[in-house]
């Protein structure tokens, strides 16, 4: 998962761009980079770290330009190097930067048809370099000197029928402008937004509307799937329909632990679809342990805090905060490695004892991963002096690999896969563990917005809406699984 901003303004940009970059950090801590349009000038700084770490004084002076866009990374394809942080750049056709959230499936072939056929060499695993080359190849076969937004359009449709998988993107075409698209399933979330200046109207697109409230621009809609949205030089917006309809299926990851919970995505409210989730659950709670006997229900910082309270209030039991995080630590799903996940859990979080002492304490986490955490977690709740330890969460169990752009890619490091709930109640060693179904789940979601009636849901169902080749998952296994990164960064 990563985090995308572009900016088209009426003055310089780079700051909005830093700015909205530091409200998406959530989305990726491994890279950042921001590159604008200054001239015929590609401006590009980027770097590994966190955005606040990759740009200092001098390199936000460099970044020139009224027009930009910004990238946050956590690597799910390819290396961790700096060689991959984005926006990734390609100087024909015309000059091309571009940055991307989420993941293709069919890069495989990708790679023979741009060998074989457009002649052009990809030099690394990363799914983005894919994409901007197969956008380039388009635009390249317009052969236009002066390219209209009907040739640019054309060329994303291009993007669209080659290549297969979920993903946002975002791209500068020097001498034209700022060119958005998101794939035909709507599967990594696009919102476009607009402000008002004295000297015109400025436009933006981002993963999540939260990157608009900081910089004061209004929401106007999500980026439809398969549509292309070219913002030119001078502020024209110009939106087309570039692929064909097929299912309208957005990641419902989103709602349950990636986006923050003050973001809109496909007009539903993350932090009201998290209330909801906490509802569902309190009423399947109290179907199956009328007698439940729980003294305080205790969320796992920070995302799982939402659904908690309300599930709490459901309950008729407080809410306590029986956990104090270290702010300073980052989010342990999206450690590089197994054994980083594991060191930070209690570096992270620390147990308040008196909210445990012989109480029997509910601990409410977003949702079940690894299980890592989890585990780490119900026996620091122990050592504090719980009496019982039960721990819900508001999601399904994950028992599938994501491959549309979250870190969820080797089966056998997924703690549900292949495990009845009663078995990843004794491996966690909660004394009862209860999950969030799949049907209540999509209601919490698809109650904000009417028009939603179907989710990518790949993670807990096993089913994949773009398909997937029968080979695919398994040398998804062999290339991502965390024994496969420890090599890459010993051999980096």
């Amino acid at each position: 998962m990563c985090g995308i901003i572009g900016v088209v303004g009426k003055s310089e940009v780079a700051s909005a761009l830093y700015d909205a970059l530091t409200v998406l950090q959530h989305r990726g801590q491994d890279a950042a980079g921001i590159a604008t349009i200054d001239g015929s000038r590609l401006r590009l700084h980027k770097g590994n770290g966190l955005v606040q770490d990759v740009f200092q004084r001098e390199h936000m002076l460099a970044l020139r330009g009224t027009v930009g866009i910004g990238h946050c990374r956590y690597p799910t394809a390819g290396s961790e190097g700096s060689n991959e942080a984005q926006p990734l750049y390609v100087n024909s056709p015309y000059g091309i930067a571009l940055g991307h959230n989420g993941n293709l499936v069919n890069t495989d072939t990708l790679r023979r048809e741009m060998f074989e056929d457009d002649r052009r060499h990809i030099n690394t695993d990363s799914d983005s370099e894919f994409l901007l080359n197969v956008l380039a190849h388009e635009m390249q076969i317009q052969e236009r000197m002066a390219l209209s937004s009907d040739h640019i359009f054309k060329a994303v449709a291009g993007v669209h029928h080659r290549c297969i998988g979920g993903y946002a993107v975002v791209s500068l075409v020097l001498g034209y402008g700022l060119l958005a698209f998101r794939d035909p399933h709507g599967i990594r979330p696009l919102v476009l937004g607009e402000r008002d200046t004295p000297d015109g109207k400025e436009y933006a697109v981002a993963s999540e509307s939260v990157a608009f409230d900081i910089l004061g621009f209004r929401l106007l809609r999500d980026v439809r799937p398969g549509e292309g949205i070219l913002i030119t030089l001078d502020g024209e917006l110009h939106t087309r329909q570039c692929a064909e309809p097929v299912s309208h299926a957005p990641c419902i990851f989103e709602y349950v632990y990636l986006a923050r919970p003050d973001s809109m995505i496909e007009d539903v409210s993350v932090y009201k679809a998290r209330l909801r989730m906490g509802e569902r659950l309190a009423a399947k709670i109290e179907r199956l342990k009328p007698g439940h006997g729980i003294d305080s229900v205790i969320p796992i910082p920070d995302t799982a805090r939402t659904a908690a309270s309300s599930l709490a209030q459901a309950l008729g039991v407080p809410m306590r905060e029986g956990f104090v995080k270290n702010r300073y630590i980052g989010r342990t799903f999206i450690m590089p490695g197994q054994s980083e996940r594991v060191k930070s859990v209690r570096r992270k979080l620390n147990a308040i004892d008196l909210e445990f002492r012989n109480k029997n304490v509910l601990l409410v986490d977003d949702s079940i991963v690894r299980g890592t955490t989890s585990r780490q977690i119900i026996q620091m709740a122990r050592e504090a002096g719980a009496s019982r330890v039960y721990f819900a969460s508001a999601a399904p169990p994950v028992r599938y690999p994501n491959i549309y752009g979250i870190d969820m890619p080797t089966a056998a490091e997924l703690v549900a896969h292949g495990r009845s709930e009663e078995e990843i109640e004794k491996l966690l060693g909660a004394d009862w563990l209860v999950y969030q179904d799949l049907a209540d789940l999509i209601a919490s979601i698809a109650e904000g917005n009417d028009n939603l009636d179907a989710f990518d849901t790949s993670c807990f169902s096993g089913e994949y809406v773009t398909g997937v080749e029968p080979t695919y998952l398994d040398e998804l296994e062999f290339s991502r699984s965390d024994e496969a990164k420890d090599r890459r960064r010993q051999a980096s």
